[in-house]
């Protein structure tokens, strides 16, 4: 019997196709272990191509709902894969990453989602016990520069590294971010709204777990572009002065820097400037707007449930990105 449905303009019909097609797996309509109706049987039903259905088909062996046999055709697999995955701490945009990450992958996959706090002893505890029981690792290293040897207890096609990484990862795969030169391009992105003011203040707390190697990136840009330039390492900065561009890379400092020039009556974007690290939703609405240096958390996610779901590696630096707003 024809199935009357009408293809809408949100995505191709391949892709709606395959969904379909998911949904009705996922609805019990095709078993485990059952074959699918022919290609020709769908192209009727459906009222689409053959060659449509044929590429629906590898969509679906891609997201490793469906597998084909010669003389059996095409048939529903039953394999929920479990995904560990390892992040250093809660943030707004490592939600944003998980998000995007589990919404990539199908209803197979079984994530469990850990955090080690930079930890060190927690972070061994922690894959430690997980080595063996995944089917793919997925991990934030508890440190920029030390490769962590029980990488080397996990295969290389199943283990992905995640952000962190100014070590040699061999043939490991990765997505990381660059917390030098690419924080050096994005500064000098900004340059011309930096030359409003009289100097750059950095502040880089001594116990951030954030490369501290950021600061001589940061004190070349200056030396290069003739700007003032200060380091700040303390927790907080008590007084806010006019004319002068903050760089901060904690969410909890951006709300002290506001605070502080609340106190002295000063205006964000107007007598002072502010720059914060990882973008948050947040920062769209901040005192009219704080500009953010960042790299696509949602891009990171997907790229991570593409590596899942492929198999394919990567060896993948993704660029740090400026969101201009009112804040510089």
């Amino acid at each position: 019997m024809d199935k009357s449905i009408q293809f809408g303009k949100q995505s191709t019909k391949v892709k709606q196709l395959s969904d379909w097609i998911e949904q009705d797996i996922l609805m019990g309509k095709y078993r485990t272990d059952t074959s699918l109706p022919s290609i020709n049987v769908l192209s009727r039903t459906y009222h689409v191509s053959r060659d449509t259905v044929f590429k629906a088909f590898a969509d679906l062996r891609e997201r490793r709902l469906i597998d084909s046999t010669p003389g059996k055709g095409y048939y529903v697999i039953n394999r929920q894969e479990k995904i560990f995955l390892l992040l250093d701490e809660y943030s707004p945009f490592k939600n944003t990453l998980y998000n995007s990450f589990v919404k990539k992958l199908s209803t197979l996959y079984k994530v469990d989602l850990w955090f080690h706090q930079y930890n060190e002893h927690i972070f061994d505890t922690i894959l430690r016990e997980a080595i063996g029981r995944y089917n793919y690792y997925v991990v934030m290293n508890f440190d920029n520069e030390r490769f962590s040897p029980l990488f080397d207890k996990i295969p290389s096609s199943r283990l992905l590294l995640l952000d962190f990484g100014k070590f040699e990862k061999g043939s490991h795969s990765y997505i990381c971010q660059n917390f030098d030169e690419a924080f050096y391009k994005a500064l000098s992105e900004l340059s011309a709204r930096l030359k409003r003011y009289r100097k750059i203040v950095f502040q880089l707390p001594q116990e951030s777990k954030h490369p501290h190697s950021s600061i001589q990136s940061f004190e070349a840009y200056c030396r290069d572009n003739h700007f003032g330039a200060d380091v700040i390492q303390d927790e907080e900065i008590q007084e806010i002065e006019k004319g002068v561009v903050y760089v901060v890379i904690r969410q909890t400092d951006v709300v002290n820097v506001i605070k502080r020039s609340r106190e002295r009556g000063l205006k964000c974007g107007v007598d002072f400037g502010l720059i914060a690290y990882n973008d948050t939703p947040a920062y769209e609405v901040i005192d009219e707007g704080i500009t953010a240096l960042s790299i696509n958390w949602e891009e990171m996610g997907r790229k991570a449930a593409h590596f899942i779901l492929t198999g394919e590696g990567v060896q993948e630096f993704l660029p740090t990105e400026v969101h201009l707003r009112c804040s510089v």
